[in-house]
């Protein structure tokens, strides 16, 4: 425009193009975002001047991929750790990975090899218990069933001093019953990293029921030094992020077998701008650790989400595929590949299950694909704020944008509800169940904002959420 017309002429196009740009919903999105990041240290009656418990050393359970990237948090941060397995295969496996992850970050120029040496030293291996009476916290990360859970936070009650923090990694159990196996539940707290969690930001810091405020305000400390973002959520099945997560994956499932396929999804979701689609993200994460989670669920009459279950991932969990681990999964992988592969046979798979539900399979739009996972997304969110299991919308945008990529220029599942409209939320939510069942139901939240022509952010500004979860 100033090339062709003048600077006075491209100066004003800028003034309106700049105008524009401030004005759009990308920015409001970034902005309620960026406050949002500094709200989540605003816990009501956790106070800034709360005490905390200094953490010198600390102690992993579990060398597996969680529990060896969670110690690499420790030693990055320069905090000795006790690392310890049942094994000594599982224990040399687990400290293999933690040195080649560091041996990437050499090779990237990100540290040298002499502050690998130094870091890797911060972390020393175990087949005992032996050092744990000194450390000031434990983070639990063994496989996730309740029973075996249990039977750790009994050992920990055990062997450590009564100020040491006892935290778990798990991503769904119940903390309460951790806390009473361990015989002191004001020092248990939920710990949940993201995986890979030497990666990835964000802790969501678990309140049990007993959770002391001092044990509250050292995790929210200690996700700070960590270099994490902490989020204090409540504890429910799943807590915030996976609770929710179970609903997006039910439609990702449901709409496979309705007619759309696997790449279609995934795609949808990364043009509308996810770093990777559902199912490309279970083949990172590990089928088989959600078809345990559904086996534990089902052996208490439960399952992860209402609605038809999808019997496609529990048919891959059957025939070994568990993701890119095994070389297979929604995906295959070839030999040293992550580079995902269409595969025929899920498709095959898919029209089976639809046939064995009496669905006539047809063809979706990228469209419909967006409109039923946001909108499930947003549906239990609503709930998860209603029952004050995440203290304001900004908690909930801020889990998602930082555990699974929500897209920053979206705001997150929440704020993006929002900017579609929360009566549109609902009609959709009043069409998907005609259409599909009664599973659809509106969370009473959101039918109430949508019925007055509120907003969740202007709800939560209203002062009307929980105080704490």
């Amino acid at each position: 425009m100033g090339v062709e017309q003048g600077f006075d002429a491209g100066s004003a196009s800028e003034i309106e193009i700049f105008a524009d740009c401030v004005l759009s919903t990308e920015s409001r999105a970034m902005v309620k975002l960026f406050f949002a990041e500094r709200e989540i240290a605003k816990i009501p009656d956790v106070p800034k001047d709360t005490p905390t418990l200094e953490i010198r050393s600390a102690a992993v359970v579990g060398a597996g991929t969680m529990g060896g990237g969670i110690a690499m948090n420790y030693a990055n941060a320069g905090i000795p750790v006790l690392l310890k397995e049942v094994t000594q295969e599982a224990l040399d496996r687990g400290i293999s990975t933690i040195r080649k992850n560091y041996q990437s970050s050499v090779s990237k120029g990100k540290m040298t090899a002499e502050e690998l040496e130094r870091t890797l030293a911060l972390i020393t291996p175990t087949l005992t218990y032996d050092g744990f009476e000194k450390v000031d916290i434990v983070t639990e990360a063994v496989f996730e069933n309740m029973d075996l859970k249990k039977s750790n936070f009994a050992d920990l009650g055990r062997v450590t001093r009564p100020e040491c923090i006892l935290a778990t990694n798990t991503s769904t159990l119940d903390i309460d019953e951790f806390a009473r196996s361990s015989g002191r539940p004001a020092k248990v707290i939920g710990t949940h990293y993201f995986s890979p969690a030497n990666v990835m930001k964000l802790v969501e810091v678990v309140r049990g029921r007993e959770s002391s405020k001092e044990t509250i305000a050292t995790c929210m400390k200690l996700a700070k030094r960590l270099n994490k973002v902490g989020v204090l959520v409540g504890n429910c099945f799943g807590f915030v992020a996976n609770r929710m997560i179970a609903y997006y994956m039910r439609e990702a499932y449901l709409l496979l077998e309705e007619g759309a396929s696997v790449s279609q999804i995934d795609r949808a979701l990364v043009d509308f701008g996810m770093p990777m689609g559902p199912f490309a993200m279970q083949d990172i994460a590990g089928i088989d650790v959600g078809a345990r989670i559904r086996q534990y669920l089902r052996s208490i009459g439960k399952e992860r989400a209402e609605g038809p279950q999808s019997v496609v991932p529990d048919w891959l969990f059957d025939m070994g595929r568990y993701g890119q681990k095994t070389g297979a999964g929604w995906y295959r992988y070839e030999a040293g590949s992550r580079t995902p592969i269409s595969d025929p046979m899920i498709d095959d798979l898919a029209t089976k299950a639809a046939a064995a539900r009496g669905i006539k399979r047809r063809a979706i739009a990228d469209d419909e694909i967006i409109a039923r996972i946001m909108t499930a997304l947003a549906n239990e969110g609503a709930n998860i704020l209603d029952e004050g299991y995440a203290m304001r919308p900004g908690d909930v945008d801020v889990i998602y944008v930082y555990g699974f990529g929500f897209p920053r220029h979206r705001g997150g599942p929440i704020f993006y509800a929002d900017t579609v409209g929360l009566d549109t939320v609902l009609a959709r939510i009043l069409h998907y169940r005609e259409e599909f069942g009664d599973y659809w139901q509106p969370a009473p939240l959101l039918a109430r904002l949508a019925a007055s022509g509120g907003s969740f952010y202007s709800w939560s500004a209203d002062g009307r959420r929980a105080s704490a979860p």
